[in-house]
């Protein structure tokens, strides 16, 4: 579950509420152990997502680097090219 959030920091462009948000998602359904909660836990979830992707962007807000922006494209065309040769090594 956990390999599903990636690197949101120091990127070209920066990283939208929307990936904020999936990353913060993914985190609470990992610590929780659910994919969808239950009736009774359904707010305490939807809160503990709510305060993690408040946490994450404020983060993301005041980290500072020197080190110029990666690009999101040439990252994932390097993973695909990873994900490509492990099928391969597999076979």
């Amino acid at each position: 579950m956990c390999r599903n959030i990636h690197t949101l920091y120091n990127y070209d462009p920066p990283a939208t509420e929307s990936e904020i948000q999936l990353a913060a998602l993914q985190y609470v359904r990992k610590v929780s152990g659910y994919r969808t909660p239950s009736q009774a836990n359904t707010e305490a979830f939807e809160l503990a997502v709510h305060e993690v992707e408040a946490a994450t962007a404020k983060l993301l807000d005041s980290l500072v680097t020197h080190a110029p922006a990666r690009d999101r494209e040439a990252d994932a065309a390097r993973a695909r090219t990873r994900s490509a040769q492990r099928r391969q090594e597999g076979r």
